[in-house]
């Protein structure tokens, strides 16, 4: 990783994997984000940097390795403790259909044993935050809104609780262009209001060196480089992470071509 550090490291991953049977998902991972950063892991489909992603928040138990969080081992606490404490938000979203947005954003709260009057107005603060009118969406259920809107919610509800860490699985990517681009820069500015520490999972090229202070790039369940989106820009590790980075790239160079052609 560079030398510029956001804060004391949050999360550690030491040397995790995990196998089913004879294939292995996560080959020895180590990593470190530190407080106020936002780590995104790059990769295609099949990468591993979901299994890596679940299994920080205990969805997908590790075959071997260690997870530290704030220096204490989550394998040691039971899984549900450990997903109270960090924020998770997922390209499906998963709110609840039966239950009313307020109700959906304030159910970790709730099971916390938060009181109804601080769970209220943590819920109204959040939709606020996120740019939804609290009087106008809090009593809908998730169907009342759009894909857009209910993405917010998603993320409110995942930053119910005031985790230190916010874990995120493509969150954006079923989210047409322009709607997409308007919650990425929404998330931006959220965490740099908030300074909150996040992982992003993502296969977008662009979106991970737009969001990323950190890119962890993985292949077939290997981490092959970790470095700032300069860094892997200007010095890719191999030629996979080249490809990759290529990408982007070659899309503007397409986009300005096209313009030229225009003008002529």
């Amino acid at each position: 990783m560079c030398g510029f550090w956001y804060g004391p490291v949050v999360i550690e991953l030491v040397e995790l994997t995990k196998r089913y049977g004879d294939f292995t998902a996560v080959n020895t991972v180590s990593l470190k984000v530190e407080e106020g950063s936002l780590l995104v892991l790059l990769g295609g489909s099949g990468s591993g940097k979901t299994t890596t992603l679940k299994m920080i928040n205990r969805l997908i138990e590790p075959t071997s390795g260690k997870i530290l969080f704030d220096g204490e081992d989550v394998l040691a606490s039971p899984a549900h403790e450990v997903r109270r404490r960090i924020g998770y938000a997922f390209q499906k979203i998963g709110l609840f259909p039966h239950m009313t947005i307020a109700e959906n954003i304030g159910i970790t709260p709730r099971l916390l044993g938060w009181d109804a009057e601080r769970t209220r107005a943590r819920v109204d603060e959040l939709l606020e935050t996120v740019e939804l009118d609290p009087k106008e969406v809090r009593d809908r259920r998730p169907s009342e809104l759009s894909g857009g809107q209910q993405q917010r919610v998603g993320v409110a509800r995942a930053l119910a609780a005031e985790p230190k860490v916010m874990l995120l699985d493509e969150p954006f990517g079923a989210l047409d262009p322009v709607t997409r681009d308007s919650i990425q820069q929404f998330f931006l500015r959220i965490r740099k209001e908030t300074g909150l520490t996040a992982i992003f999972v993502t296969h977008d090229m662009v979106e991970a060196l737009i969001l990323g202070d950190q890119i962890a790039v993985m292949n077939t369940g290997d981490l092959v480089q970790v470095g700032t989106p300069r860094e892997l820009l200007t010095e890719p590790a191999d030629d996979y992470v080249a490809q990759l980075m290529a990408t982007p790239k070659n899309q503007a160079d397409f986009v300005e071509a096209l313009m030229e052609a225009k003008q002529e």
